[in-house]
């Protein structure tokens, strides 16, 4: 059987294995390649790892277009995606309004779950969220954190701390079994980022990988897309 190659970020992986089924269905290919910190993947890209397409942050994508290693002309927007907070799923949810409930919730939980704080998009946004509400010192001993924030979610669903609490991108907290969202950002800690779909300058399958494209943004799939997380609207 055929695969088309991806890199993409955690925040896509629902999505794509949502749409994994409709995709063979159109092609008869497979979907293979890795998911993780934004970051860590343009690098993969850049140092010549495989690929025919990528969904990466809408900033990264427009980068490796600059560097000739995306197809300017193929980029296209699937969404925005919302940094938000987690929770085991039989816990209490947490209600955060404003910044005073958002640092209350961080000094409260035992342990705080969260990907990669230097190359992931969720990852570097807590660590600016949490030097803004002055608690760095208070919290980094509690800190759990992992290369992507698909792992984040599965140690916190597995966590036995007494009051866990995780954040990253809604999509990866939707996607993974034994956590529940727990609300977005209070205002002025927010974070939506738009992620876009791109064909590789050296793709090997880019019809497919085209074809791929069009599952991610039509209109057939849009409630594939709200449901995996992801939000329809500008940057």
């Amino acid at each position: 059987m055929n695969s088309l190659n991806i890199l993409s970020g955690g925040a896509a992986q629902g999505l794509v294995g949502s749409l994994a089924a409709a995709f063979k269905a159109q092609t008869e290919f497979e979907i293979t390649g890795e998911f993780g910190a934004v970051g860590l993947m343009a690098e993969k890209l850049r140092k010549g790892a495989p690929a025919d397409i990528v969904i990466l942050t809408a900033e990264i994508v427009a980068k490796l277009a600059e560097e000739k290693l995306v197809a300017a002309a193929s980029i296209s927007d699937v969404g925005l995606v919302e940094t938000a907070l987690a929770v085991r799923a039989g816990d209490p949810e947490v209600t955060v309004r404003d910044a005073a409930d958002l640092r209350n919730s961080f000094l409260a939980a035992e342990a705080i779950f969260v990907p990669d704080t230097k190359a992931s998009t969720a990852g570097i946004h807590v660590a600016k969220v949490l030097a803004k509400l002055g608690i760095v010192d208070e919290v980094t001993d509690r800190l759990k954190v992992f290369p992507n924030g698909a792992t984040a979610m599965r140690e916190l669903a597995a966590s036995d701390a007494r009051r866990p609490i995780g954040c990253t991108q809604s999509t990866e907290i939707i996607s993974t079994k034994g956590v529940k969202l727990s609300g977005s950002l209070p205002p002025g800690y927010e974070l939506a980022t738009m992620y876009t779909a791109g064909i590789t300058s050296q793709a090997a399958h880019a019809p497919e990988a085209l074809a791929l494209i069009g599952l991610l943004i039509g209109a057939t799939e849009r409630e594939k897309r709200e449901r995996a997380g992801f939000i329809s609207g500008s940057k």
